[in-house]
């Protein structure tokens, strides 16, 4: 057995892998992941955005398309569906084994729609209507213009996970938005499942960034900490919601709680060790999606040991002393929350762009 087996085994967290490719799906990789205990698989836009310009795998139906007229932008979408539906058909058994809780493979809406509520609903239901398979996760970004999204989706039964999140007042409002959306349900809850994707190591990049600044030694013996303590402290109040009468109540309905989802969780900072973002939030009802490196890394010289609540009063202090120094992590969680957005846009952008250019050079 691996230690990716393990994890789940033994600690009840699911490890994922961040990363979607074609030549992966055709040539066993994927498959190969999924042998070694990965038990689903997150995509975003960016990483299709590298996939689809980093090779050929995608030239001839990308030709098909176009020589039958259609548009780059309707090109792309069905280039990305036919990853998704193909990522899914491996993860199914996973999905069928674990009775639903995990096996799943996340598509993202358009990042152009992240401030746009009305949009992103009906992206999001066009996205599950079109795949229409029990494991597919449409990802909604945790915007305050995506909360009605979310609720809509699992209102109506359609699975949802919930990406970019940074903070944990922004976390605490998504998972209201999934028990609300599971309130409104008037269908088997059963069926419902959802994840809240929490961003860390970006938040010690630039929470580190603003610790340098401020230079103190008080200030700088508080790098490296940030993003994990933020994540801890999400994850104690992921156990306090889904606890008490009103989640007992849709629990016997057959509902699932929506699992933290641990993203963003390779090591940006070379003097950091690299799973540091894995050994110290792993505990059950959790998932950790990682790139491959980070999975490999994990499989290695990971710690199996329940860490993510084992000193929640450490993790405070961590975020108390943060602001004890002047630092303003409400600041920093909002700074990610637009450069995130911002991001996955300009990859997206810079997708569309290289695939016109590619058109041309096509035809």
């Amino acid at each position: 057995m691996s230690r990716l087996s393990d994890l789940y085994d033994q600690q009840g967290q699911s490890p994922w892998l961040d990363n979607v490719r074609r030549d992966w799906i055709q040539d066993g990789t994927m498959k190969g992941w999924v042998d070694r205990g990965v038990r689903g698989v997150t995509s975003n836009p960016t990483i299709f955005q590298k996939a689809i310009s980093g090779g050929d795998a995608y030239d001839e139906q990308f030709a098909s398309l176009l020589a039958s007229g259609t548009s780059v932008l309707d090109s792309y979408w069905e280039m990305v569906v036919q990853d998704i539906r193909d990522t899914l058909a491996i993860l199914r058994p996973v999905h069928d084994a674990s009775d639903g809780v995990d096996g799943y493979v996340s598509i993202e809406v358009s990042p152009l729609l992240a401030r746009d509520t009305a949009g992103t609903s009906a992206a999001a239901r066009h996205l599950h209507d079109l795949i229409d398979e029990p494991n597919l996760y449409v990802k909604i970004p945790g915007t305050a213009e995506g909360l009605p999204a979310i609720r809509e989706m699992i209102s109506l039964g359609n699975s949802v996970n919930v990406t970019l999140l940074f903070s944990v007042e922004r976390y605490r409002e998504v998972m209201e938005a999934y028990i609300s959306g599971l309130e409104a349900n008037t269908g088997d809850l059963s069926k419902v499942s959802s994840v809240a994707s929490f961003f860390i190591s970006r938040v010690d990049t630039e929470a580190d960034k603003r610790l340098d600044a401020i230079g103190t030694p008080e200030a700088l013996a508080l790098k490296g900490k940030v993003a994990v303590a933020n994540a801890q402290v999400a994850y104690e109040a992921f156990l306090e919601t889904f606890t008490g009468p009103r989640w007992e109540a849709l629990a016997a309905r057959g509902a699932r709680v929506q699992r933290p989802l641990w993203a963003s969780t390779s090591t940006k900072n070379p003097d950091y060790p690299d799973t540091l973002y894995v050994d110290t939030l792993i505990g059950p009802d959790t998932v950790n999606t990682m790139p491959e490196k980070t999975l490999d890394d994990f499989d290695d010289h990971g710690t199996l040991a329940r860490a993510v609540d084992a000193d929640l009063a450490g993790a405070h202090a961590v975020l108390d002393g943060f602001a004890a120094v002047g630092a303003d992590l409400a600041d920093v969680t909002a700074t990610l929350e637009d450069e995130g957005v911002a991001s996955f846009s300009k990859s997206f952008d810079d997708l569309l762009d290289s695939l016109t250019a590619k058109a041309s050079d096509l035809s």
